[in-house]
Parts: C-alpha cells; sequence; structure tokens
C-alpha cells in the first residue's frame, strides 16, 4: 500500500468550492483520464485509461462518500477498480480537507491510501507519488479553468445546495414502513476521455524505473558474449 499526500488551490471561497468538489459529475471531466459513465444512488461508476506507448490500460470501477462534513468540510471517498485486460486491481481510500487561505482562496488537502495488485502493481510502484501530484496539478488547473469560464456567479446547482437546510431527523415515523423502492442507474452522456499518458506525466520517474533494468540486460549480453569466447 502507498500513502500519497497532494494539495492545490482553488480560486474561489472555502462554501463554493466545497459544493464544487462534492459534485463528482460535475468535476469528474477535470480528472485527466477519468470518465464518469453512470451513477446509481450515492454510487458513481466509471472508468480511467493510462496509457505508456502502445501498452493501454482501463480501469473500471466504482467510488462513494464514507463520510462528508458538511461544516468541517471534509470528505472520504472510497474508490475501487480492476484491469479491464485482468492486469490487476486497484482501490483507494481517499480523504479530502479544504483549509481557507484567504477569502476567494481554498486549499485541498488530499491523502489518498492506494492499493495496487497484480501486473500492474510492479510496473506502477515508486513512480506514484510523481504521477500523482502532476495528475492533481493538472486536475486543479482545469478545475479552475472550468470555474473561470462560468464566471463568479455561483451555478444553479451551487446556490441550491447552499441554502438547503441540514437534515434534522424526525423523532417517530408516521406511518408504516414501506419497502425500499429500487435505486434508479442513470447514465452519463459525456465524450470519451483521453488516455493519461504516463511518458508524459511521470518524465524521468519511469525512465529512473526503466534504465536500471535496461543497464541489467546491457551487463547479461556482455557476460554472454564472454562466455562464447
Amino acid at each position: 500500500m502507498e500513502q500519497l499526500l497532494n494539495e492545490f488551490l482553488v480560486h474561489r471561497p472555502i462554501e463554493r468550492t466545497w459544493v464544487v468538489l462534492t459534485d463528482v459529475e460535475r468535476i469528474a471531466p477535470c480528472m485527466p483520464g477519468a470518465q464518469l459513465q453512470e451513477i446509481e444512488g450515492d454510487i458513481y461508476r466509471g472508468v480511467v485509461k493510462v496509457k505508456l506507448g502502445p501498452i493501454s490500460t482501463t480501469f473500471k470501477g466504482q467510488a462513494h462518500f464514507i463520510e462528508r462534513d458538511d461544516t468541517g468540510h471534509r470528505a472520504v471517498l472510497k474508490g475501487e477498480g480492476r484491469d479491464t485486460g485482468g492486469k490487476g486491481n486497484a482501490d483507494a481510500l481517499i480523504t479530502a480537507q479544504l483549509e481557507a487561505v484567504s477569502p476567494e482562496l481554498t486549499k485541498c488537502i488530499v491523502s489518498t491510501e492506494l492499493r495496487v495488485t497484480g501486473k500492474v502493481a510492479q510496473f506502477g510502484r515508486g513512480i506514484m507519488g510523481d504521477v500523482s501530484e502532476k495528475l492533481m496539478t493538472q486536475f486543479a488547473h482545469n478545475l479552475n479553468t472550468m470555474l473561470d469560464a462560468e464566471g463568479d456567479e455561483p451555478a444553479a446547482d451551487e446556490s441550491a445546495a447552499a441554502a438547503e437546510p441540514a437534515a434534522v431527523p424526525a423523532a417517530e415515523p408516521a406511518t408504516e414502513p414501506t419497502a425500499t423502492e429500487p435505486t434508479t442507474v442513470r447514465t452519463i452522456q459525456g465524450p470519451a476521455a483521453e488516455p493519461i499518458q504516463l511518458s508524459e506525466v511521470a518524465g524521468s520517474a519511469v525512465l529512473k524505473r526503466l534504465l536500471p533494468a535496461f543497464g541489467g540486460l546491457v551487463l547479461l549480453l556482455l557476460i554472454l558474449r564472454r562466455l562464447r569466447k
């Protein structure tokens, strides 16, 4: 398991930032390689596409909030997925905490417990920190660009969420409980996500992992040539 810590800035007040960041459908297009495909209740399903040269990998999975503190601006998201090619699985526990830097600037601190298994883990181990940092930077850029394009006025869903009073539990049910209705699955129609180009995102981190292997191969070839003489 890898522990990852990242942070980024959002150019909005903390209350508006909180509403935006907890709207998974709205911010999903800002995350590189991610595509939200359907929502069932509080479960979000989709794919994440990754590519390194000619090698492509697609993770299909789901995520849901297991904790959400609207007052303390803290959320915990559980995600899990599997490589559609059978090369491995991944799951993550993501904790996001917002802090007000100024009346118009908010810091988001993201702590991730990431576990990757299978063949994918052998490639990914050791470069996840570099990759996650650059992906968070790109996500923050995309998010701020989206908010800037929308202007200073909050969107309709932001205003509704901010005005919505906190739920108060009822003392006693007025009627007999009824059977739970089946949850509706809502399909999200959006453009297909472009895969994350690891060669561009990881950069030197990938090379640092590949060069030792290449050096070992050269050494092996030299030894074999000497044995043939």
